[in-house]
């Protein structure tokens, strides 16, 4: 367990490094119990590994989603291409059969279709007049 370090090292606590700013480890002068101290910084290590553990378990569950997220939009984004790679293949084919067949009808379907518009464009004025 976490509040078990002080039991491994055996209650002794490491020798003063000769630094100016003190260590954790090291029982200041004006603290009433120096176990008591050295409990009370174990809890506060454990409080922080607690609450970094959850940030950890919070940034690995996103990264799990993103990654989920990810291979979800690969599949249809695949499923998109195939069927658009399909419609290109049934249009190409459907604008080869009208092309051949405009080729062998010649200059009449052209005629047709200046037929049709003129005619239409005949009843929106006649329309437009009648109002």
């Amino acid at each position: 367990s976490l509040r078990d370090r002080s039991a491994l090292l055996g209650g002794v606590t490491p020798p003063a490094s000769g630094r100016s700013s003190p260590s954790p480890f090291e029982i200041p002068h004006h603290a009433p119990s120096g176990h008591r101290y050295v409990d009370d910084l174990e809890g506060q290590n454990d409080e922080h590994l607690e609450g970094l553990s959850a940030k950890v378990k919070l940034l690995k569950n996103i990264t799990i989603g993103i990654g989920n997220e990810v291979r979800e939009s690969t599949v249809q984004l695949s499923q998109m291409n195939d069927a658009f790679a399909e419609t290109s293949g049934i249009l190409a084919g459907t604008f080869r059969r009208m092309n051949n067949m405009a080729e062998r009808q010649g200059c009449r379907w052209l005629w047709y279709i200046i037929f049709l518009i003129f005619v239409f464009w005949f009843f929106i004025i006649v329309w437009w007049i009648r109002r």
